[in-house]
């Protein structure tokens, strides 16, 4: 590693051409890859080529306002009509002061790493006509094709779905970065998509100040991690098949994969690990420290249900007319679209047993009650009264108490399997094999912790699975 203001810096020449990228594990494009014209490869009478989906954790379906335009709970990412990726072409070395006269080409694409106040390494990227590439961050600027904005997790349980920064009042000062990733696509079949981390902003620059983490590899190029870091998880197994979570890595700007560093904003980087690349799979996650977002590949949607396959299991889940085993009264799912307030046929569960009931005003364990009752929403919407612990009078298990939601974002299921099991303790709904698989999966939390949570409303998951199979009653009749 090359320390700031170190001679060893000041070594190599004004200017060296790259060849033809600063990410050794990243192979050269196949030889014709950028030949064909857009016309030949996606005529206007086939589906447009889809590289993949990004669905932001924490939100059920859609942001909590609405989706609206770039700023959304989740992204399709097309091959564009003409290319638009850049690739690394040639490094200089220049004098600090000297460096925003150096980077006047607006045209130009770079990436200037400050290692001293009287040294900076610019490196220039030019047109690559074999990639598209798609941008990251919190700025709402036009360069940026997904606008996210931090999602609030909650630690103590029983809220309802996420709610994005700026989405229903204020919040701590941001911690995404304006620019935060970009991922690149390959034009050419197998579509491949890589992440790295900063975006290039409005001057088609991205800047690695004096106080980020950076170095000069053994080849004499530049890499850096930015202020929070861009982590990523790729599963170790088929996400849909064997889902197994992967171990978190953090990725750099030239896309190369290290351990995690001590902290999320240490100046220290983690250990290369040569072995692993940025190419992005079906079910990795990429977090942002203050959003979480999931990468889905076509053949991986093609497992998932769609919101007429949703609409479709909350009708069978209806027609058998679970009822409530007390008050036995006819319980129902409310429609996909309504997630702002319980509705007065929907089904309750006791979380410590799974026994689904209606919504019902008594039962409460009065020496819990004080300390842990909560208002419940499923989105927004206010239960009918707080609930704490409460014991079911089915078998006496005391536990929460909270409304079944069915979990409304296709993209986060692993099958299109039947709605059996919910998250504990936030009652979202979906296939036992969608519960059993993000039950195991740690998402970052803050600069070092992890924990399971919901993905549907970004809950920290309790209890022994953090998942519960639910027991329903049938019609008496």
């Amino acid at each position: 590693m090359v320390l700031e203001g170190s001679s060893e810096a000041l070594c190599p020449p004004p200017s060296l051409e790259l060849r033809p990228s600063c990410n050794k594990n990243q192979p050269s494009p196949p030889l014709g890859s950028g030949s064909q014209s857009h016309d030949a490869l996606c005529p206007e009478d086939k589906e447009p080529i889809k590289y993949g989906e990004l669905i932001v954790l924490g939100h059920n379906g859609s942001l909590a306002s609405g989706d609206k335009g770039r700023r959304r709970s989740r992204l399709a990412l097309y091959k564009r009509p003409k290319a638009n990726g850049v690739k690394p072409d040639v490094i200089h070395n220049v004098s600090t002061p000297l460096v925003s006269k150096a980077l006047s080409n607006k045209s130009q694409h770079s990436i200037s790493y400050t290692l001293s106040r009287s040294h900076s390494v610019i490196v220039e990227y030019t047109h690559d006509p074999n990639t598209d590439m798609f941008q990251i961050g919190r700025s709402t600027e036009s360069m940026i094709d997904f606008v996210v904005t931090d999602t609030a997790s909650s630690g103590g349980g029983g809220q309802g779905q996420g709610v994005a920064n700026g989405e229903g009042g204020q919040s701590a000062q941001s911690t995404i970065s304006r620019y935060a990733c970009r991922i690149m696509c390959e034009r050419s079949a197998p579509y491949t998509a890589r992440i790295y981390a900063a975006g290039f902003d409005s001057s088609k620059n991205i800047f690695l100040g004096e106080r980020a983490a950076k170095w000069r590899t053994s080849d004499g190029l530049m890499d850096g991690l930015t202020t929070n870091g861009v982590l990523v998880m790729h599963p170790a197994g088929e996400f849909v098949s064997e889902p197994a979570p992967g171990v978190w890595r953090e990725i750099s700007v030239c896309g190369n994969v290290f351990a995690l560093r001590e902290t999320r904003s240490a100046q220290q980087r983690g250990k290369l690990v040569e072995n692993e690349s940025n190419m992005l799979q079906d079910g990795s996650l990429i977090d942002l420290c203050g959003a979480t977002l999931l990468w889905r590949t076509p053949s991986g949607l093609r497992h998932t249900p769609t919101l007429k396959q949703l609409e479709s299991l909350r009708q069978q889940l209806n027609a058998a007319r679970p009822q409530c085993p007390v008050g036995f009264n006819t319980l129902a799912f409310p429609s996909l679209a309504q997630r702002a307030t319980i509705d007065k046929k929907q089904p309750w569960v006791y979380m410590n047993c799974g026994h689904v009931h209606g919504y019902h005003n008594w039962g409460y364990r009065k020496e819990k009650a004080g300390s842990s009752a909560v208002a419940l929403t499923g989105g927004g919407g206010t239960a009918p009264a707080t609930t704490g612990e409460r014991e079911c009078p089915m078998c006496r298990g005391v536990g929460p108490y909270v409304p079944l939601w069915l979990g409304c974002e296709g993209g986060l299921y692993l099958d299109a399997g039947p709605p059996t099991h919910a998250f504990c303790p936030c009652g979202h709904v979906c296939s036992e094999k969608t519960v059993q698989g993000w039950s195991q999966i740690p998402l970052p939390h803050g600069t070092h912790a992890f924990h399971a949570a919901c993905p549907f409303c970004g809950t920290w998951l309790t209890g022994e699975h953090g998942h519960i199979k639910l027991i329903f009653q049938g019609p008496v009749d």
